[in-house]
């Protein structure tokens, strides 16, 4: 595959006839219907496509425009292949192929039934669903896939827009993490300035606008992700009300007991999947730091989230609050040794 994506004709499958499958593709979405669509965004829409061999494919198509947007499209989709075609992950969506031509410029990924983490939050049917150790298993696969992208890859790559609306899942509720459009792959010996990418309420306020991209962009995202996929929602209000009782006398916010910040929808968890949630809660936390100096690299967190923790909560599960979780939230090889939850007391 091309590392520069050119305006002429090119259609690339690994292993497939090119032309065949741009006509399969064509073919089975009835020329991009509307019917066949799963999902839009800014830059480009997604269509569900089966091939003449069965396989199911998803088929990302830039939106094609005669205004200044439509150099951001091919921008993003440039950086979407060149990101791609550098990752081998199982926890990273695998790009099969991509064509630009005239009239229709499409990435084929593999298709994920499971849809969006996003959406599933919001399914009050299917959310029971998704208990607390399928949860945990979601946060560590993401932590492992970024950890995988910031450290195993040369140069490194940040993603810039992890949120939930970018990992998908399958029916087993295994996470991938898509969209690589704003994705930067770390030049070395340069600074890395550009201008702001993501989605608001999962970047860091220091990033908000221009800012030098680096790994830490994507720490501060994963550590809200933990926290809705832990809650079930969106942890905007929780960061913004921790951050108020830091900064006032009054701890109200603080005194809540953990258990109260879960998703309430599932039955409250028990014996080490407790222990493990809120050890992942207490690790969200140390990304959302005020002082970005002090956040974890994420290969310190998916190291964190592999050990085997035995110790079962010392005050017991009911009983942990907010202020006694949080202190000093951070993990080891950083600035203050912190307190696990078996040293809690």
């Amino acid at each position: 595959m091309p590392g520069e994506v050119q305006t002429e004709n090119l259609f690339s499958i690994w292993s497939y006839d090119g032309k065949l499958v741009y006509e399969d593709i064509i073919e089975s979405t009835e020329e991009f219907d509307s019917k066949h669509c799963v999902g839009a965004g800014g830059h480009a829409s997604v269509y569900k496509a089966k091939l003449q061999t069965g396989q199911i494919v998803a088929v990302k198509k830039i939106h094609t425009v005669q205004d200044g947007s439509g150099v951001a499209n091919l921008k993003a989709f440039q950086s979407e292949i060149r990101a791609l075609s550098e990752t081998r992950h199982r926890n990273i969506v695998k790009l099969h192929g991509f064509c630009t031509h005239p009239r229709h410029s499409f990435l084929v990924y593999q298709f994920l039934e499971g849809g969006s983490l996003e959406k599933l939050l919001h399914n009050g049917r299917e959310i029971v669903m998704f208990e607390w150790i399928a949860r945990v298993n979601l946060v560590k696969s993401v932590a492992d896939a970024l950890s995988y992208m910031h450290h195993d890859c040369s140069p490194p790559i940040v993603h810039r827009d992890i949120s939930s609306k970018n990992i998908l899942l399958d029916l087993e509720y295994n996470a991938y993490i898509s969209d690589f459009g704003t994705a930067r792959i770390l030049k070395p010996n340069s600074s890395n300035w550009t201008s702001f990418a993501g989605t608001f309420g999962y970047t860091a306020p220091e990033f908000a606008y221009t800012m030098e991209v680096n790994e830490k962009c994507d720490v501060y995202s994963f550590g809200v992700l933990t926290l809705e996929v832990i809650m079930g929602k969106h942890p905007g209000d929780l960061m913004i009300s921790v951050l108020s009782s830091s900064l006032s006398t009054s701890n109200t916010v603080l005194d809540t007991p953990l258990r109260d910040i879960l998703d309430q929808r599932l039955s409250a968890p028990r014996g080490q999947i407790a222990e493990k949630l809120g050890f992942i809660v207490k690790l969200a936390f140390s990304c959302l730091q005020t002082n970005p100096q002090s956040w974890p690299t994420m290969k310190q967190v998916s190291q964190e989230l592999s050990h085997q923790r035995r110790s079962l909560l010392a005050l017991g599960f009911d009983k942990i609050t907010l202020s006694q979780l949080l202190d000093n939230a951070c993990i080891p090889g950083h600035q203050s040794a912190p307190v696990l939850l078996s040293e809690i007391v």
